[in-house]
């Protein structure tokens, strides 16, 4: 078997990899049987020199190889047909602008392996990038506090080698007694608390966060409990919200009333509520002047002020709640937003170490043990120029109704 490390071609340029020179060589060490190459790159973080440092075919040509790793979308004409391809294709909540990705992967009889299908057999995610987008979504977050209060100008995390080297900016600094509120419980939000914790914030439960006063800046993780309840009045429970979500309302108006900062590092499904509502960001008694969406839900999404995403290039835009329109950031009104929806660009060298280690765990064994476990299996989305059982409600996707 085959495998290849193939270029990213998308615009704006992504550095991440897959599998790291370290981690590729780990592979070919380990699974004598297979052969690896590693398509010419000008692009990513680790330069074609260090693969052959490391024992690694460089070359142009990727027609030979069975399997091809990638990490975004691969150009329509880029697809070599009739392979076998990984990488995050943006089409499984069938978005619209890569219907005609798919139906070319579905006519050149490509099988794909969506990184968000790779699940485990009971289907939760198995890999991805998500830690670190909270990671840098976070230092983003505070560096926007910084920018807009005139405080501090920290640099941005593209600038810097690793989250070590973020969080040992921002302890260089001194932080008002600010008040920070993350949501979420998964790999985005826990990235998110990585930076908190590292830059010293302290956690409080969610009873003091609403009701105390500190002399530091401290920070609350709310679940969806917390910032949702039910509008009959019963008890709010997560699988019940899971279940039945449009018997639920928000409950954040009480966050929104203490909190300078909003980290939004929570999950949301297409039928969630609204979390942070225009009317909430309106209010006269609203604190918060800083959102960091790491989630970066823009079309129908449940924060208000997300308009748009943001880019690495500009990462901040500013939010006039009384027009719901965007301003600059330094207008007197406005809330400084920060939507930046590809946040692990900004630390490849990290982000690619920590995807590829979860990789080799958790799907390379499936290439070599019969996938006695499933994982390609349901991770297939495409094969023999059809939809696989699982994602048949992509058909009417494909046929554009």
């Amino acid at each position: 078997m085959k495998f290849g490390i193939i270029k990213e071609r998308k615009t704006p340029p992504d550095r991440r990899v897959v599998f790291t020179p370290e981690e590729a060589a780990r592979l070919q060490q380990e699974h004598p049987e297979a052969q690896i190459k590693v398509e010419s790159s000008d692009i990513r973080f680790f330069t074609d020199q260090q693969y052959q440092q490391a024992g690694l075919l460089v070359t142009e040509d990727m027609t030979d190889c069975d399997v091809l790793f990638g990490v975004k979308e691969v150009p329509i004409e880029a697809l070599i047909p009739n392979k076998k391809y990984f990488f995050f294709s943006h089409t499984i909540k069938k978005q619209a602008h890569n219907r005609k990705l798919l139906q070319s992967i579905l006519e050149k009889n490509i099988d794909l392996y969506d990184h968000e299908t790779i699940v485990d057999a009971q289907f939760k995610r198995l890999i991805g990038f998500g830690r670190y987008a909270g990671i840098v979504g976070a230092y983003n977050g505070l560096r926007a506090f910084g920018v807009k209060f005139e405080l501090f100008n920290l640099p941005k995390a593209e600038t810097l080698q690793s989250k070590d080297d973020l969080i040992q900016r921002l302890r260089r600094l001194i932080f008002p007694p600010i008040k920070i509120v993350l949501t979420g419980h998964g790999k985005v939000a826990n990235g998110a608390k990585e930076i908190l914790d590292g830059m010293k914030a302290k956690q409080v439960s969610v009873d003091d966060f609403l009701n105390k006063n500190f002399a530091q800046p401290v920070y609350t993780q709310i679940d969806v409990t917390d910032y949702y309840r039910r509008k009959d009045g019963a008890p709010a429970q997560k699988q019940d919200f899971y279940k039945n979500p449009t018997d639920y309302t928000s409950n954040f108006e009480r966050f929104t009333q203490v909190a300078d900062i909003f980290m939004a590092g929570h999950f949301f499904g297409a039928d969630g509520p609204e979390i942070l509502s225009r009317e909430m960001l309106n209010a006269s008694n609203n604190k918060i002047k800083v959102v960091a969406d790491i989630s970066c839900d823009v079309d129908d999404g449940p924060i208000a002020c997300t308009l748009k995403a943001s880019t690495i290039a500009e990462p901040f835009f500013g939010y006039l709640p009384s027009e719901h329109a965007e301003v600059p950031y330094m207008h007197p009104g406005a809330i400084i937003v920060m939507s930046i929806d590809n946040l692990p660009c900004e630390l490849p060298k990290d982000a690619s170490e920590g995807f590829g280690e979860m990789f080799m765990q958790h799907v390379i064994p499936a290439f070599f043990n019969g996938d006695q476990d499933g994982i390609l299996a349901r991770a297939k989305v495409t094969e023999n120029g059809r939809l696989t059982e699982r994602f048949a409600y992509l058909q009417a996707y494909v046929e554009g109704k």
